[in-house]
Parts: structure tokens; C-alpha cells; sequence
């Protein structure tokens, strides 16, 4: 019999699901490069193909992924991505041709590309506006730690002189992602997001009087169209939204100047420049996880009721100071202890960074999304990491290729300060519900009407006409109600005590 627990049971259940399926990619990550080079001796080019390859079938499925979810729910897709990486992983152990490996790598790349945006609005579904930054968090936090175990645990059972035991790394591997199905299998989901309106509030534009209240009532007519517009509208409605277009380009310089120079200009630059041995890289990665499962949690409480947008442009701060760090141990041939520390201190702080961007950015794409197409921003945000980490190996390995460290170091610590100054940009579009991650838990909302704490700003007494006329539309059942008429003040997550009993019905755990 299905039995329904609490919200806490549920992302319990997905975020260990998660960091399972991270344990055992942590199997295989640090040796793919390895294992298709050497191992099955395709060389170095067919390496690098393999893993272009996961990225080219990220980019071609993540378009269709957001309208599945939109469409069918992110459960379905999540099982059909955890069994597609499954089978692409297991492929993989029997892999001995490039053909076969390009194939295996394809699969793999394309279940992975379901699985996190599949993932990440399981989570926005199974949290309230209060708690969604800390289940994003706790999912990094505990992916990264399965990622990590993984990886250590991989390397006491690879020998690169026997492949039977990258077999038994890939296999492993092909179970954890059966092991994630079958764990998100039992989580009973909502039929929408709780605290997502379906249609989400703009922030107010233009001064007092009659031209602020001109514009709040083009905001409602434009809410209108949107409302009768079909669901089918693909990602053209999620980048026609300024706020989300601008966080897609911010989250573009995000994943560049970050994840996207680690395989490569990073550690280029560590080897040739710094001169540090591939052991010593290997413990400023350690570093790197070591940060964010350390300072996870004390980050999240800094974190938590401030703007979002300060926190990113803090990242960048962050992120600035790290790249300078890179540089500096570059300088220092002669003082190497000191440069070696430098280094690791670089891969220490992008951790840092990573840890206040896991309960900031995940869930302001969620906040920013209408619930009608809350799969396609999820899928769209994901498409836009998949492109910078493709082009930044590519970028940063092409110009430590010529040897042009100096520019590639203007480069990516440039990255980093424009990191903050859009953060500081993004801001301005934000609604003080976006930023602090108190969406107003609106249930009333009929195609015309606008939350008045959204236009407050504009002109109070011409917005509270305009959502008076539009309020009285049917209640969606999905998400809880405002108090009163209409008129009233908008109930936030932020006004009820966050506790284990607040939870969305219908967002518990099925029995297996």
C-alpha cells in the first residue's frame, strides 16, 4: 500500500538517490580519458571525441527534455535518462572500438542531460519557496561527496594494465544509475510546484502616478496573452523572459570561468606554468571537494535572507581572488612550496564559490519560472552549462596550446569580475520575492491577475483595481490559497515557520 510521509522523506529519497548515481560516476570520471586512450588504445583524438560526444548529445536532447517534463512530469524522464546512463555505462566496460565507445558515450551523455534537469524540478516540487535553498544545497553537497568517495574508492580497484577492472568500474557504475531509478521510483509527486505561481510577477518599472499605473495594467494585459498562449511555446518563451535571459548568460560566465577550465586551461597552466607534479593536481581537486563539503552548510547559513544577486556577485568576487591566487603561483618558480599552496588555495575558493551558488542559482530558476513551464527553464539553464562546458575546454585548451597564459589569464579573471557586474544587473529585474526566495504562495490566479506585492511599487491603488477586477478566477487545487478575497496581503513562505509539518499534499514518499 502507498503510504504518504513528509517532504523531508522525499528529498531524502531523491538527494541520496542522487549522491548514489554521483558514487558511482565518481568510479569512472577521473579515468575516461585513461581508459579510452590507453586501456582500449583508440588514442588521444578518439578520447577527446568521447568526450565531446557526451557533450553533443547533452545539447540535442536538453531542448526536448524541458517539454517532456513540462509535459509528462519529471519522474518519467528521470527514470528514462537514469536507464539510458545506465545502459550508455555499461556499454562502455565492452567498449573496445572508437565507433562503439562514440556510440556508449552518446547514451551515456544524453541520460545524463534527462536526469538533471529531471532531477532538479523534483526538488522544486517537493520544497516549499523557504526550503528550496537548502534541498538544493544538501543535493551538492551530497553529490559532490559521492562524487568524491567515488573517485577514491575507483582508484584502489583501476589498474590501467587490466581492463577487466574499468569492466567492473563502468558496471558499477550502470547499477548506481538503477539504483537512483529505483529510489526516486517511490517518491509520490505533486501535480505542480508549491509557491510557483503559474503566472510569475514582474518587477514593478516606472515612476508614481499615471504612467506607473499605465504600466502595471500593460504588465496585466501582458500576463494575459501569456496565460492564453499554449504550453507548446518551447524555449522561445523561456528566453523571451529578460530576467531568466540574463541569468542564462550569467549562469554561460559562470560555468566557463569555472568548471569549464579544470580539465583543461586550469590544469594546463598548474603543470606547465606552476610546474606541479599530476599528484599535486590531483590534491588541489581534493581541495576543491574538500571546500565545499566542509563549508557547505556554514556557506548556507551566510547565505540564507540575503539577495541572491549579491550572493553571485560575491562568487565572482570569489572567483576574482582565486584566479589572481592561479596567477601569483605562476611567479613563484623559485619559492615552489608557496606556489604550490597558491594552487591549491585557487581550487580551495572555486569550491567556496561552488557552495554559495548551490542554494542560490538552482532556485532562483525555479522562483523565476511559471509553473507551466517551470521543466523548460530547468532544461533551458541546463542546456546553457552544457555549452560552456564545451566551449571552455575548448578555449582554454586552445590558448595554453600557443602558450598564451597571460592572455588566458586576463581572460578568465575578467570572466570572473563580469560575473559580479551582471550579477549586480540581474538584481534589478529581480522582484524582492526572486531575490530573498519568498515567492508568494498565490493560488488565485486567474489569467489577468498580478500579485499586488509584485507592483506594489508601480502604484498601489491603480494595481489593487486591476487585480480586484482579474481575482476571480478559479483556485488552482495544487497550490495553496492567499488569505482573504484577493485584496489581501499575499501569504509568503517566509510568514510561516519553516517546520517538517509545512509540506505540500501530495509530496511524500510511495512504499516500496
Amino acid at each position: 500500500m502507498d503510504k504518504l510521509t513528509g517532504t523531508g522523506s522525499a528529498l531524502r529519497r531523491i538527494q541520496i538517490g542522487n549522491a548514489l548515481s554521483a558514487f558511482g560516476n565518481g568510479f569512472t570520471v577521473p579515468y575516461l580519458f585513461i581508459y579510452v586512450a590507453r586501456v582500449r588504445e583508440l588514442g588521444d583524438l578518439a578520447a577527446g571525441a568521447t568526450l565531446a560526444a557526451f557533450a553533443v548529445a547533452a545539447l540535442l536532447v536538453l531542448p526536448f527534455t524541458g517539454r517532456a517534463i513540462d509535459q509528462r512530469g519529471p519522474l518519467p524522464v528521470a527514470l528514462a535518462g537514469a536507464a539510458a546512463a545506465s545502459a550508455g555505462a555499461l556499454s562502455f566496460g565492452f567498449a573496445a572500438t572508437a565507433p562503439t565507445v562514440l556510440v556508449s558515450a552518446g547514451v551515456m551523455g544524453a541520460g545524463l542531460a534527462m536526469l538533471q534537469p529531471a532531477l532538479a524540478t523534483m526538488i522544486v516540487w517537493c520544497s516549499t519557496p523557504a526550503g528550496r535553498s537548502r534541498a538544493f544545497a544538501t543535493q551538492f553537497f551530497l553529490a559532490n561527496l559521492g562524487l568524491g568517495l567515488g573517485g577514491l574508492t575507483g582508484g584502489l580497484i583501476v589498474d590501467e594494465h587490466r581492463a577487466g577492472s574499468f569492466v567492473a568500474l563502468f558496471t558499477t557504475e550502470a547499477v548506481m544509475f538503477l539504483v537512483l531509478a529505483a529510489v526516486v521510483s517511490t517518491v509520490r509527486l505533486p501535480r505542480s510546484a508549491p509557491g510557483v505561481a503559474p503566472h510569475r510577477p514582474v518587477a514593478a518599472s516606472g515612476g508614481p502616478g499615471a504612467r506607473g499605473a499605465a504600466a502595471a495594467r500593460l504588465r496585466v494585459r501582458r500576463r494575459s496573452a501569456d496565460a492564453a498562449a499554449p504550453a507548446a511555446d518551447g524555449m522561445r518563451a523561456v528566453f523571451a523572459d529578460p530576467a531568466m535571459l540574463l541569468l542564462c548568460v550569467l549562469g554561460f560566465v559562470l560555468f566557463f570561468a569555472c568548471y569549464g577550465q579544470f580539465e583543461a586551461g586550469l590544469a594546463a597552466y598548474a603543470v606547465e606554468v606552476t610546474r606541479v607534479s599530476p599528484s599535486t593536481l590531483g590534491m588541489a581537486l581534493a581541495a576543491n571537494t574538500a571546500a565545499i563539503v566542509v563549508t557547505q552548510y556554514a556557506v548556507l547559513r551566510f547565505v540564507e535572507g540575503r539577495r541572491r544577486s549579491r550572493v553571485i556577485a560575491l562568487v565572482g568576487m570569489v572567483w576574482t581572488v582565486a584566479w589572481l591566487a592561479a596567477a601569483a603561483s605562476g611567479l613563484l618558480p623559485v619559492a615552489h612550496a608557496l606556489a604550490v599552496g597558491l594552487l591549491i588555495s585557487t581550487y580551495a575558493l572555486f569550491g567556496v564559490g561552488e557552495a554559495m551558488l548551490s542554494p542560490t542559482v538552482a532556485p532562483l530558476v525555479a522562483d523565476l519560472a511559471p509553473a507551466r513551464l517551470i521543466g523548460r527553464y530547468n532544461a533551458a539553464f541546463a542546456l546553457v552549462k552544457q555549452l560552456a562546458l564545451a566551449v571552455g575546454p575548448a578555449v582554454g585548451g586552445l590558448l595554453a596550446a600557443v602558450g598564451a597564459y597571460l592572455p588566458y589569464l586576463v581572460l578568465v579573471t575578467g570572466c570572473s569580475v563580469g560575473i559580479s557586474v551582471l550579477a549586480l544587473r540581474l538584481g534589478r529585474r529581480l522582484t524582492r520575492d526572486q531575490e530573498y526566495g519568498t515567492v508568494p504562495t498565490t493560488g488565485a490566479d486567474s489569467p489577468g491577475e498580478v500579485p499586488a506585492v509584485a507592483v506594489a511599487a508601480a502604484e498601489p491603488v491603480a494595481v489593487a483595481a486591476v487585480v480586484g477586477a482579474g481575482g476571480a478566477g478559479p483556485t488552482t487545487p495544487d497550490v495553496p490559497a492567499r488569505d482573504g478575497a484577493g485584496g489581501g496581503p499575499p501569504v509568503t513562505a517566509a510568514a510561516v515557520p519553516a517546520r517538517a509539518d509545512r509540506e505540500p499534499v501530495g509530496c511524500g514518499s510511495a512504499a516500496v
